[in-house]
């Protein structure tokens, strides 16, 4: 997905630091990237054979979230508090923020007020060592010949499967109010590209609740029965 990269007229967050050259998840990072390559994105979520689970979901953790920041970025001018009053994805959907620290209850905010609460909110979990091992642990040289990161934490599943929950409701607050806006600036094919990609992974491995992706079902369907005819 390296191709979204210059998208963005503004970026509201920093892209998240890479892991360190030589770790596994580097390794894991360019065999995404070499796999996203070849145009099969069936093929390019599926977990590498003897890789570990938590390391991939990391990787891909990382990627979505600089790249949709990206995407997300290039109509904040139109994504306004005037403009988009609540965090919605069409009339049925209306999305409240609580993060346990600053909306201890759950809150009704306007969409750039809500989607710049969940993109801090991501990016501490990204930049979270604790969370999101990164640094290279004393395990030493793998049989692979790459240094093993620190071990994920038991809870790591519940927070990734949150944290792609959330991300959902990004690219469902895009093409829900948004995808003229996309469509004008002639970016279209990268959101659909990028969001086939994430619903494809987060489908793989079951990490959101397919209530939750209600939202975007008729895409979501078409994709599938895309895939299939594959």
């Amino acid at each position: 997905m390296s191709a979204f990269f210059g998208l963005g007229k503004t970026r509201t967050f920093k892209p998240r630091k890479d892991v360190p050259e030589g770790t596994k998840q580097y390794q894991l990072r360019k065999y995404a990237e070499a796999t996203l390559g070849s145009g099969n994105l069936r093929l390019a979520v599926r977990l590498p054979e003897g890789e570990d689970l938590n390391e991939w979901l990391a990787v891909h953790a990382v990627d979505f979230f600089n790249h949709l920041n990206m995407l997300y970025g290039t109509v904040t001018e139109f994504c306004t508090a005037q403009e988009c009053p609540i965090m919605s994805a069409g009339p049925r959907y209306e999305y409240l923020w609580e993060d346990g620290v600053r909306y201890k209850k759950a809150t009704k905010l306007p969409a750039p007020e809500y989607v710049d609460a969940l993109m801090n909110w991501a990016q501490g979990l990204l930049d979270n060592e604790e969370l999101f091992p990164s640094e290279m642990g004393p395990l030493g040289i793998a049989a692979t010949g790459g240094l093993h990161c620190k071990p994920f934490p038991k809870n790591f599943r519940e927070t990734i499967g949150r944290l792609f929950r959330r991300l959902f409701r990004v690219y469902a607050h895009l093409y829900s109010n948004h995808f003229d806006h996309i469509c004008a600036l002639g970016i279209e094919a990268h959101l659909n590209t990028s969001y086939r990609h994430f619903f494809l992974f987060v489908n793989e491995f079951d990490l959101v609740d397919k209530r939750e992706l209600a939202p975007l079902d008729e895409l979501n369907e078409a994709i599938l029965a895309e895939d299939k005819g594959r």
